[in-house]
């Protein structure tokens, strides 16, 4: 019986399957080795779903800081409106279009949309665009208090390591390669929002964290 590996006779139809073009970054890097692009083809997709995973968990703790600190905003504000429809908050239209989307994937005919299912909706893009620089006199004196432990208010300290993330969460997410980014440099953007948020929870993401061991085992 024909191996199934990637590294067997078979290897040939995989590639056609995966594509030459989309190998040919990983076979410029191996030398033109079909085996050892195979290798680091799959090294690349387990570096991606470690990412994924802590991603995953930056992504529900940062919405849902995010998501506390506008409605204090609103609360103080004298607000009775949920920050998510509330015109008087200026956001870019970009962000209201991604709030009707949210709303519309959100809701069920003939029931009142919970806004828990609101705020899951809203893509990591919208949030990490919420501490963009345009928000810098509007939105960021109340967002910095979704990072007590960040050492500094400072809104680039949180936005440039978040930008870096969701370049990298969006090539995860459509597949593309990985492995020739500074992928030590991400685990430590990841891991420093966490604790700028809190260190507990930096702590619990990097206990189950597989990124550490899957970069030991590059080929």
């Amino acid at each position: 019986m024909p191996s199934t590996t990637p590294h067997g006779p078979s290897q040939p139809p995989v590639i056609a399957l995966i594509s030459p073009d989309r190998l040919a970054p990983y076979l410029a890097a191996c030398g033109n080795n079909p085996s050892d692009a195979l290798t680091l083809y799959c090294w690349n997709s387990a570096m991606a779903a470690a990412f994924f995973q802590d991603l995953g968990h930056l992504e529900v703790m940062l919405r849902n800081s995010l998501d506390g600190r506008l409605r204090q905003r609103q609360q103080r504000r004298g607000r009775p409106q949920e920050w998510f429809d509330d015109q008087s908050l200026r956001l870019a239209t970009k962000a209201r279009i991604d709030i009707t989307e949210a709303r519309r994937r959100a809701s069920t005919a003939g029931a009142t949309t919970p806004r828990g299912k609101v705020i899951a909706e809203l893509s990591f893009g919208f949030w990490r665009f919420l501490l963009a620089r345009q928000y810098q006199t509007t939105l960021w004196p109340d967002l910095a208090g979704a990072f007590p432990h960040a050492p500094r208010r400072a809104l680039t300290l949180v936005e440039d390591p978040l930008k870096r993330l969701h370049k990298l969460r969006n090539r995860i997410a459509h597949h593309e390669g990985i492995w020739h980014q500074q992928l030590d440099r991400r685990r430590d953007d990841l891991q420093d929002l966490l604790t700028y948020m809190d260190p507990n929870a930096a702590s619990w993401v990097a206990a189950s964290s597989r990124i550490d061991t899957v970069l030991a085992q590059r080929p």
